[in-house]
């Protein structure tokens, strides 16, 4: 039995193979297309290929300097965006998912990927485990025989309904994954776990999250990244 076999899904939603890959389908009025993980073609794909390297934002917050190549814990890996930009720059990556449909489309994206010639040696970097980083943290990454040297957090935050629905996606993903309450305690437990780093990306205008100041800030045109740093990363 896989993971997708053993989910429950709200009435409204439910997980089908299709075209070869899965997918989290629902009211396409409501919720748009079918919803899967493709690390292969389509943007993904582009930003492999033209995303701007290590100048992109994610990049710069994880610390993927010259010559520095950490190993990160995408703590929140939702649909593995984030994760595969910096696999594919090099960094090998602990990707944690706590909604379990989430998790089997990121399984599935991950094998097809693995499959891929394009792909094979990025998704080789990519390791992911389906549980809850808040409760957690420590023992996925010890289960994962990881090294935590920065930790990603992207949690979802409370919403203003003018912005949360302009993307159908974002519509269906919420339906599962709701927002992070716990985002205090998240961040309590990357600081314990991670030996260099932290990095939370949050609107640009948004509050830090409640807890310790960030040390640092790396601002973009619509988000930013407060970063929390324990040590330096050598070179």
């Amino acid at each position: 039995m896989t993971l997708a076999d053993s989910i429950t899904l709200p009435a409204s939603l439910a997980l089908a193979q299709r075209d070869g890959r899965l997918v989290l389908v629902g009211d396409e009025a409501h919720y748009g297309k079918p919803l899967s993980v493709d690390f292969v073609s389509g943007k993904a794909a582009h930003r492999r290929q033209f995303g701007g390297g290590r100048g992109q934002l994610v990049a710069k917050a994880c610390g993927l300097n010259k010559g520095v190549t950490p190993s990160i814990v995408d703590a929140t890996a939702g649909l593995g965006r984030d994760a595969f930009v910096l696999a594919c720059l090099g960094a090998h990556v602990l990707l944690i998912e706590r909604v379990a449909a989430i998790a089997a489309l990121l399984a599935d994206g991950l094998a097809r990927a693995q499959g891929h010639p394009d792909t094979a040696e990025v998704a080789a970097r990519m390791t992911l485990r389906h549980g809850d980083a808040t409760e957690s943290l420590a023992e996925l990454v010890a289960s994962a025989q990881f090294n935590p040297q920065v930790i990603h957090l992207d949690p979802m935050f409370p919403h203003r309904e003018k912005s949360a629905l302009v993307k159908k996606e974002m519509r269906l993903f919420r339906e599962l994954a709701g927002d992070d309450p716990d985002a205090p305690r998240l961040l309590e437990a990357a600081l314990d776990v991670a030996t260099h780093r932290v990095v939370v990306k949050r609107p640009r205008k948004a509050p830090p999250i409640a807890g310790p100041a960030p040390q640092h800030t790396l601002e973009g045109k619509t988000s930013r990244y407060d970063l929390y740093v324990h040590r330096s990363l050598a070179r």
